[in-house]
């Protein structure tokens, strides 16, 4: 039992942690043309969550020149964004916490 409530703990705070840093990312780099829900100048977390996977995401992020095309996109304006490892795998997870909303 108490081995049991010490996974759930864990689980929890690690999962607290993935979102703080992932939207800790997103409002340093990504707020600007993206919003959680509504559409700004990008897509929303929500429509690109509902239509990307994880790899997909991360992909886009690391060279939005060469994933437009496979994405359907008839141009980006999207920056390739300097992040480490780290923050594009954390930004990738928060976006896909909004997968269904």
């Amino acid at each position: 039992m108490k081995k049991s409530i010490l996974i759930s703990l864990l689980l929890t705070s690690l999962l607290s942690a993935d979102k703080a840093d992932g939207e800790k990312v997103f409002k340093t780099y990504c707020w600007g043309c993206h919003h959680q829900l509504s559409e700004a100048f990008g897509p929303s977390f929500a429509e690109i969550a509902s239509k990307r996977s994880y790899d997909e995401i991360q992909a886009y992020i690391l060279d939005p020149e060469s994933m437009y095309k496979a994405f359907g996109y008839k141009r980006t304006v999207m920056t390739k964004l300097k992040l480490t490892d780290k923050e594009r795998e954390e930004v990738a997870k928060y976006i896909l916490l909004y997968k269904g909303k």
